[in-house]
């Protein structure tokens, strides 16, 4: 669009619902080390309300409308979605484009303490933690191998002229996809697009620098005082747009990826020897990384 927006819409006859989601170029592998875990921290604070809604007035109008509002971030981008009826679709679109484009970030320190909670909270979860634990053996000083939650002492650098400036970055419309399914006419969503995000001339997405990191052999053990282990193994793997993606998703099916996959039926079926046994894939720009628990 004019403004910089890119807008995605598919039409689904005989539903009277939306989905509205608004994609971020936004995430942990963009962040400077020394404030890492601040995009997951603006996610949090975009709820807080801007100058039009407070966040009384967010919860209360979705809540109003039966709406489910929710945002996740991950490495490499943030995203904020809905689900409403069409009948809504103004008003959802409205509430949305000033959360992301508009956040006062008020109650900052407040909001603060929930995030560290969550870190606290994750710190406390070997079955969550054991996967970044892999990403930094894997990526070592890369910025994928960055937490997307951030650390306790990153998060106290977070401070308001830090969250301004990285929002002020990073969140502009050159970087933002609307995007939305259901019962909605294309025309529509891109005129209120146009109607709530200004034009930002000569605004620049900030790209990360491609640079895919080599293979090695490590490991890294945490101690914790818990009933179980966790193991992870994980290794380099392709990039989100590379053809070889496709044998990955057959390899992943194969090996962990549903009840019949061989470790499923080997160790938990046939052995005993697990609850929990899985393996996935992340696929990025530049890189890719497969994993198996």
């Amino acid at each position: 669009m004019a403004n910089g927006l890119r807008v995605a819409t598919e039409r689904m006859h005989g539903v009277r619902s939306v989905a509205l989601g608004l994609g971020i170029a936004a995430g942990s592998r963009l962040e400077p080390p020394e404030i890492a875990g601040v995009s997951h921290f603006i996610e949090h604070l975009i709820f807080k309300g801007s100058a039009v809604y407070s966040a009384w007035d967010i919860a209360r109008i979705f809540d109003d409308m039966g709406g489910e509002p929710n945002a996740a971030t991950s490495k490499e981008h943030t995203v904020v979605h809905a689900r409403f009826l069409d009948d809504d679709l103004d008003k959802a679109f409205e509430l949305i484009a000033e959360m992301v484009a508009r956040p006062t970030f008020v109650d900052l320190d407040q909001e603060r303490e929930v995030v560290l909670e969550e870190v606290a909270m994750y710190e406390d979860s070997p079955p969550e933690l054991v996967h970044d634990d892999l990403a930094e053996v894997v990526f070592r000083e890369h910025p994928l191998g960055q937490p997307i939650i951030g650390h306790s002492e990153t998060l106290a650098r977070c401070d308001l002229a830090a969250v301004r400036a990285y929002h002020h970055i990073h969140y502009v419309n050159p970087g933002i996809v609307v995007a939305a399914a259901g019962n909605v006419d294309h025309e529509h969503v891109c005129e209120l697009a146009e109607r709530h995000f200004r034009p930002e001339p000569g605004a620049v997405v900030p790209r990360p620098e491609l640079h895919p990191p080599g293979p090695r052999h490590a490991a890294s053990f945490r101690e914790k005082d818990t009933e179980q282990y966790h193991l992870c193994l994980g290794g380099p793997g392709p990039r989100r747009s590379d053809p070889e993606r496709y044998a990955v998703f057959v390899v992943d099916t194969i090996l962990g990826g549903s009840w019949s996959s061989r470790l499923f039926q080997e160790v938990r079926e046939q052995r005993g020897l697990a609850y929990s046994v899985y393996s996935y894939y992340s696929l990025y720009a530049d890189a890719g990384l497969t994993k198996c628990d």
